[in-house]
């Protein structure tokens, strides 16, 4: 089982900022299909990843344990 965190915009269109998901041997890519199908998470093609704190490509292969957190755009003025 792997940890998500989702921030920002992910976290308000999900209800929840932390989710448990089995993404084991997925790329990131993979995961964030995953999540776009279960949660509707349209925006999250747009989101960097990060896992274990480090920021992650699309092809990254996830590990038992990992924890995936993606980080939406951000805007200010």
């Amino acid at each position: 089982m792997n940890k998500i965190l989702l921030f920002a915009g992910l976290q308000e269109k999900a209800g929840k900022a932390e989710l448990q998901l089995e993404a084991v041997n997925k790329s990131i890519k993979e995961v964030k299909e995953l999540l776009k199908d279960s949660y509707q998470l349209e925006e999250i093609d747009t989101s960097m990843a990060a896992v274990n704190e480090e920021y992650a490509n699309g092809d990254f292969v996830v590990k038992e344990g990992d924890t995936i957190a993606f980080i939406p755009p951000v805007s200010g003025g």
